[in-house]
Order: structure tokens, then C-alpha cells, then sequence
């Protein structure tokens, strides 16, 4: 049999998966409630890719107590080596004798999970790996894993006053890489928003979420389909999670992980769902080999997500919705300086933990790479290589070498596409630090934003003097710019977003952030008052109100801010809030996060550690 050389790609993994690739995994659980845990085990079928070289197994592991382990039936030697900061702990399981290339073992892991933890993994974690899965859940409540449902059985009665529990099981008969694998169990009920998609959440909410759903989601999947291909995974679902739950979305096969902060009331939010749909096809179908990589999937993601938009909404609104992504791209930049290596497209990550890097630069910088590639070949040429690209990968991983050998090879009999792709300077696109060139976005949809922002802008103070200005220079600047109106003729009125979508008014509360002045205080609580911000239902309003009332150090939106700190997890509202928070009111916001810390998801709270601390 011919041997192929695997050369792994993934810096970010302690296990040798460049030895064994896990073909199958079986996920064994009973879900304790009273104990917060996950006990019971986890079957990998790993097959060699050498012949017999390899006398170790090695797993990732984190945060994991492991029981026992077992290698085809027997027991061998095995230990936890020591914890290697950020990656965890490998899981190290001596073999008698090498395997020989293409054959299989079984490895039994017996194993303990606490289940506040956060992230964790119990094999080669790293998306360069791909299995099919079966799950076995034992629960007193309702489960949801990433696989078709294949029934509940085998009823156990309770112990000592515990409820009974069910046997639920799943299967993922699509490869997918471990960071798919997602449980969850609860007081769950569900309603349909689909022919072939269903909402489930709390009992309580089930029907709002129902109602924010029902209208969109098929059409959604529909326009994603005519741009690829068929959908893979039989049915598309959504599971509306507590308020902690720190992404927008989490795209688990089958079904999606969502923040309750899309249910607004308004359906004005349900993008959110058109981005991870199209992980049903980028990511989890075809996905990228190693974080460094990440553009792959997120890049890829936001760009279908905008195309599905666009044929459900029309173009203005694919290019209104990468307007606001470029505000996302901007604030990434400042945060992290346009110099530093995060804020390429292609990053190294050796020795470094990929939640740090974790930002919208991938998602951006991805799309407008992808954006700038259609423009450059012809979109109808373009719309041919999107399905070519994934039915190549499907059920693969892949690395920004190899999308870029793909892409020359689908349009090497094409000269003029060819001869167009020549002028492409990869190097700087891949490896370039800062912003991409910027696109000319059409503005049809926000020129209506940036007229009403340039009225407010007239509120606020001129722009400050340098700070090499005399003391007396800036006092006199300051007092007359803050007693000068420069446009009286202005007077809000409610009727200036009559009409307005929610995307709307956040470009306008954008433009407002990146004014070089602040609104003085007295023109925040108008613009509060007048519009309705402040008693906003949609977080990604009122979030960005707030951010504005605290630049302008305005003591009336701190109190709100700390309170909306103490209401919502997810880390694109929370870590912006908490940093201008800081900047205004140091002690209050050390004081909202120790108060919190305990409710937000462990990563959330180790970036804000970090944000509002330093490093640990």
C-alpha cells in the first residue's frame, strides 16, 4: 500500500495527529445536573498514517478528569503530562507495538467533565481533523447535539428522590472536526419555523423566538442553496441560548447556537442566522486546517451570508451590510494596532492561544479579499468557482495554499481571468498587516445615515486642539466650542428615523463614534429621548448609544451601561462596553465585572480579565 506523508499544519495541538486520525468517535454521556458535570467516556477509532512508527498516542485534553483508558480492550499505560499553557494537557497512551499504516485502533477514554469549564476537548482539538460521531446522552431533561436525533430510549428510574432519565442519541454521519461537537440539555421546548427547521429555548420564550424566525430562515437557506449547492445536513435548526452565551451565533451542525440578542422584537437581528447557515457549507463542510487559517471559514462565511442577503433584500444591501463591517474592521485595528500580526489574514500562531487573536479582522479582511476577487475576475465567472471551491473540500480541511492552488487551477484555461489573478499581489493580501484597500461600497443606504450624523455632528465641540497647544489656547477653545451651536437651526424630532431599519440607525450611531468630538452630554440624552434609544429593545442599538454617552462622559448612561453588563454575555457588546466603561469610570467598571464575572462564559471572562487587568 502507498504511504502518504501527513505534515501537520496545525501549531496549536499537543497530540500527533501527523501519526493517528480519529475516523469515528463515540460520546458516551450522563449529564448530572446536581453535580454540573458530564461523566462517562469517549470511543475514538484512530487510524495510522505511518507504518508502525509511532509507539505513543497523543490526545489533547483540557480541563478533563480522565478515569481509565482502554486500547483495544486492554489497558495500557497511560498518563496526563503536564499542563502546557495555553493548550492544556496532553493525554499520553504508550503502545505495545506500532501500527501499521491504514489500520485502525480503538481507544476507550473513561473521563469526567465539569461542565462550567468552557472550552475543552478529549482528542486531536484540532479542525485539521475531521470524524463522523455517534452520541449517546443520558439526561432527566431534553438534549441537543450536533447529529440527526435517532431517538430517546430506555427509561432509568431515578435514585434517592433524583428524576428518571432518558437515553437520547444522535448521529453525525458528515466528518466534522471536534470544535463541532456541542451538547446541551435543559427545559427546553420547541416550535417550527420551517419545512425543515425548528427553534427550541426556553418555554418562556419559545414564541417570540418563534416569531423572529418563522418569516426568514427558509428563504435563507434557499438563496444559500442556488449560490453552492444542495444543503448537507437534513435539517437546519436553532437552539436560542441564555443570555451568557458569549457569540453571535455558534454554527453546531444541525443545530445553530444562537444569542438571544437577535430576538429584538423587530426581526431586524435574524442575519445573524443567514451567517451561520452559510457555515453549513463554510466551516463546518469545508473548513480551515488551523486558526492561522481562520479567514477560511469566517471570511468565507461573511461573504455567502452577504450574497444571501442580497438576493433576499437586493445588492444596496450586501454592500450597506460590509459598510458596518468595515466600522467592525476599524475598531479591530485600534484595538490591536494596525502594525500587529492579528491583524493579517494569514497569522502565526505558534506559542500563542487562538482566542487572543479572535477578532473581525478574519471576517472582514476575509470578505473584502473575497469581495476583491470577484470584482477582479467577473462576478458570473466567480459565481462558477463557488460551488467548484466547496464540493473540492467538502468534508476536507484546507489551508490558504491550497485555496489559492484551487483557485489558479479552476481558471488556468481562462487567459483572461489568468492574466487577471497575475496581478494579484498575494504576499501583501496574506501577509500584509492593517487595512485591506478599502472597496467603493455602494452608499445608496447609508448617505441617508451620514446626512441626519452630520446634524448631531454640529452639536458637538470642534475637534481638540493638539496637545502641544498652550493651557490657555485649549481652555478658550473648550469653552467656547462647548457654549457654540453651529447649526440652531437642528432640532431633533422622532420622525428623522421614521422608516429606518435598526442597521440604519446603528451606521448612524457609527458615524457618531468616529467623529473625532465627542457629543456633549446634554446631546446625548436628547438623542436618547428624542429617538428611543435608551429604552431600546435591540442590543445592537442600545449598545451603541451607549458607547456614544460614554465618550461623551455623560454619568447618566453609566449606571445603564452597567446594568446591560449585567444582562448580556455576548463578548462583541460586552468587551467594547466594558473598555469605555473603564476609560470613564475605572471603579465602576471593575465593580460591574466582579459582580457579573460568575454569570459570563469563561472565555468572555478571561478576555475581559485581560481588557480591564492585563495579562494573567
Amino acid at each position: 500500500m502507498a504511504m502518504a506523508i501527513r505534515n501537520p499544519r496545525d501549531p496549536n495541538t499537543l497530540s500527533n495527529y501527523n501519526n493517528f486520525v480519529t475516523s469515528h468517535t463515540t460520546a458516551n454521556f450522563n449529564i448530572d445536573f446536581t453535580k454540573k458535570q458530564l461523566d462517562g467516556s469517549v470511543t475514538l477509532n484512530l487510524i495510522s498514517t505511518t507504518d508502525a512508527e509511532a509507539k505513543e498516542i497523543l490526545l489533547d485534553t483540557s480541563h478533563l478528569n480522565i478515569k481509565d483508558v482502554k486500547v483495544d480492550g486492554a489497558a495500557p499505560k497511560w498518563k496526563l503530562l503536564s499542563r502546557f499553557e495555553p493548550y492544556g494537557s496532553a493525554l499520553s497512551i504508550e503502545l505495545d507495538q506500532g501500527v501499521y499504516y491504514g489500520r485502525s485502533v480503538e481507544v476507550h477514554v473513561g473521563l469526567t467533565l465539569k461542565c462550567r469549564v468552557g472550552m475543552w476537548s478529549y482528542r486531536a482539538h484540532t479542525p485539521d481533523v475531521k470524524s463522523t460521531f455517534n452520541f449517546n446522552l443520558r439526561s432527566p431533561l431534553p438534549v441537543l447535539a450536533s447529529g440527526l436525533p435517532t431517538g430517546a430510549k430506555d427509561f432509568a428510574p431515578g435514585k434517592d428522590g433524583e428524576p428518571g432519565t432518558l437515553l437520547y442519541t444522535f448521529k453525525q454521519e458528515i466528518p466534522i472536526p471536534s470544535y463541532l461537537f456541542a451538547i446541551a440539555s435543559g427545559d427546553i421546548a420547541s416550535a417550527s419555523i420551517g419545512p425543515r427547521s425548528t427553534v427550541w429555548t426556553g418555554p418562556e420564550e419559545i414564541r417570540a423566538s418563534q416569531w423572529e424566525l418563522e418569516q426568514g430562515t427558509e428563504n435563507f437557506i434557499q438563496a444559500a442553496e442556488k449560490l453552492v449547492y444542495p444543503y448537507a445536513w437534513t435539517t437546519y435548526n436553532v437552539l436560542v441560548l441564555p443570555p451568557s452565551f458569549p457569540y453571535g451565533g455558534m454554527e453546531n451542525p444541525i443545530f445553530t447556537f444562537a444569542t438571544p440578542t437577535i430576538i429584538s422584537g423587530d426581526r431586524e437581528n435574524v442575519d445573524v442566522i443567514a451567517h451561520e447557515l452559510s457555515h453549513s457549507w463554510s466551516g463546518n463542510l469545508v473548513s480551515n486546517a488551523s486558526w492561522e487559517h481562520f479567514w477560511l471559514n469566517e471570511g468565507w462565511t461573511t461573504y455567502l451570508e452577504r450574497r444571501i442577503q442580497a438576493a433576499i433584500h437586493g445588492e444596496p444591501h450586501r454592500d450597506f451590510s460590509a459598510i458596518i463591517g468595515w466600522k467592525a474592521l476599524q475598531d479591530s485595528m485600534a484595538t490591536f494596532g494596525e502594525d500587529h500580526e492579528f491583524t493579517k489574514l494569514v497569522i502565526d500562531l505558534k506559542g500563542k492561544d487562538p482566542d487572543d487573536a479572535f477578532s473581525s479582522i478574519p471576517y472582514e479582511k476575509g470578505f473584502i479579499f473575497l469581495y476583491h476577487l470577484e470584482k477582479l475576475i467577473g462576478k458570473e465567472k466567480w459565481d462558477k468557482f463557488i460551488p467548484h471551491y466547496f464540493k473540492i473540500y467538502a468534508r476536507k480541511s484546507l489551508d490558504s495554499y491550497d485555496f489559492k492552488s484551487t483557485l489558479l487551477s479552476f481558471f488556468s484555461s481562462d487567459p483572461h481571468a489568468t492574466s487577471s489573478l497575475r496581478t494579484l499581489d498575494w504576499d501583501s493580501w496574506f501577509y500584509g498587516p492593517g487595512f485591506p484597500p478599502k472597496p467603493d461600497f455602494d452608499t445608496s443606504l447609508v448617505d441617508i445615515c451620514y446626512g441626519l450624523a452630520d446634524k448631531w455632528k454640529t452639536l458637538a465641540p470642534f475637534p481638540s486642539v493638539p496637545a502641544s497647544a498652550s493651557t490657555e489656547t485649549t481652555t478658550a477653545t473648550a469653552t467656547t466650542s462647548t457654549t457654540m451651536d453651529r447649526n440652531e437651526s437642528f432640532k431633533p424630532h422622532s420622525s428623522d428615523i421614521k422608516g429606518w431599519t435598526a442597521k440604519q440607525v446603528v451606521v448612524f450611531l457609527e458615524t457618531l463614534q468616529s467623529h473625532p468630538s465627542a457629543l456633549p452630554p446634554h446631546a446625548v440624552e436628547l438623542m436618547g429621548s428624542t429617538y428611543g434609544f435608551a429604552t431600546s429593545t435591540n442590543v445592537e442599538v442600545v449598545s451603541r448609544y451607549l458607547g456614544i454617552g460614554l465618550r461623551a462622559r455623560d454619568e447618566g448612561v453609566y449606571g445603564m451601561t452597567a446594568k446591560l453588563l449585567g444582562e448580556v454575555g455576548r463578548m462583541k457588546f460586552v468587551r467594547p462596553l466594558f473598555r469605555k466603561l473603564n476609560d470613564v469610570d475605572r471603579e465602576l467598571a471593575v465593580e460591574t465585572f466582579e459582580k457579573n464575572k460568575d454569570f459570563y462564559h469563561p472565555i468572555c471572562r478571561g478576555l475581559v480579565e485581560k481588557d480591564l487587568f492585563g495579562k494573567k
